[in-house]
């Protein structure tokens, strides 16, 4: 299939039907159209994709923890995610700008989150986990759909300065029945705005099924609003590599917006608030782990002879030493007094921020001692 179409179908009676490279028992299965897009990803690559999946895996089961251990206000757990998210993010350049939703710890790990900025901000210790500009990745969006407003907004200022960077916005396919996400589409369309969008297909929205909220394959939308679009099988790293690279090379291009729909499946709840079992069946949770992203691309490694047991145990050392500091990080955090809300608004001192700093500090002075 050409990445300029995308077959319409019934995705509650075809959940296969999405463009692959790795089987999901690891068989690499040749792709005309895909397989140039990933020529150059050797053993060694696709060794350094398979920590990255573990160790994100291990990340967000710390994540978890933390929470349900009251360390965390909540968490957003991106098991089942970790191809679409390593995949995507491993094709990006060091100067794109990510525009996230509020599960894409996947996407600041690549793009070099240390183990304190996964926790930051789900401690409400700060408004964003890590530093924007250090990462090039905006804070993580809580308000569904706002960030494609955003990334465009961003991507029509590359245009004008006619730099070399592409905005890329990540959401989820409940996100797709917002008017942002349709408006972002209409403007970023409009003015060949270099930015691409990418859907995590992850079946469910909250306790909505994709299968209600949407009667076709999400991706079918975007060439209604003049975008290419390619919808892949987002639980293979390959696949997804593959479609972000070609979604990159044609907005840098000039050609504007690209869009990529990648099917997967949210294993665990959609926050820590959530209760899963109360919408969804346990044949349904088994049967997509028989999908599961990083047993796929183990066995693939495997069967090249590229892969023993000793890297396997490595691997899941390291990822266990960066969770263990993650959630030293986290236990050793300092909260600011509540004052310390006022501090950096402003650049120069500002007397309206000053009578509010007054005025909250009369506020805290009620309660004893909490100033």
């Amino acid at each position: 299939m050409s990445p300029q179409s995308t077959p319409i179908v019934d995705t509650a009676q075809d959940l296969e039907l999405s463009e692959r490279i790795l089987a999901p028992d690891g068989t690499r299965i040749p792709h005309p159209e895909l397989d140039p897009y990933v020529a150059d990803v050797d053993a060694p690559m696709l060794r350094d994709l398979l920590r990255d999946m573990i160790v994100l895996r291990r990340i967000d089961a710390e994540g978890v923890a933390l929470q349900r251990q009251g360390q965390l206000g909540l968490w957003a757990p991106c098991q089942g995610q970790e191809a679409t998210q390593i995949g995507t993010a491993r094709a990006l350049a060091p100067q794109d700008y990510v525009f996230p939703s509020y599960r894409e710890t996947g996407v600041i790990y690549a793009r070099g989150a240390q183990p304190a900025d996964f926790v930051r901000m789900w401690r409400g210790e700060e408004g964003a986990g890590h530093d924007p500009a250090a990462l090039r990745v905006a804070p993580l969006q809580i308000i569904i759909g706002a960030q494609t407003l955003h990334a465009v907004g961003y991507a029509l200022g590359i245009r004008h300065d006619g730099a070399d960077e592409v905005a890329v916005t990540y959401f989820g396919d409940g996100a797709t029945s917002q008017g942002d996400v349709n408006e972002a589409m209409v403007f970023a369309s409009s003015y060949r705005a270099p930015v691409v969008f990418v859907c995590q297909n992850n079946h469910w929205a909250i306790s909505e099924p994709v299968a209600v909220q949407s009667q076709f394959p999400i991706a079918g939308r975007a060439p209604g609003f003049g975008i290419p679009s390619l919808r892949v099988d987002g639980n293979d790293v390959l696949a997804c590599m593959a479609a972000m690279r070609w979604a990159l090379e044609h907005a840098r291009s000039g050609k504007g917006p690209a869009y990529i729909e990648a099917v997967t499946y949210r294993m665990g709840p959609h926050t820590t608030a959530d209760d899963p079992t109360r919408y969804r069946g346990s044949d349904e949770l088994e049967s997509w782990r028989r999908r599961d992203p990083i047993v796929r691309l183990e066995a693939h490694l495997r069967a090249l002879g590229e892969l023993d047991d000793d890297h396997v145990a490595d691997t899941q050392a390291a990822a266990d030493a960066i969770a263990k500091e993650m959630r030293a990080q986290c236990l050793g955090m300092v909260t600011r007094p509540p004052l310390a809300v006022f501090d950096g608004v402003y650049a120069e001192p500002h007397s309206g921020l000053e009578r509010q700093r007054s005025e909250y500090a009369a506020y805290l002075a009620s309660f004893d001692g909490a100033v």
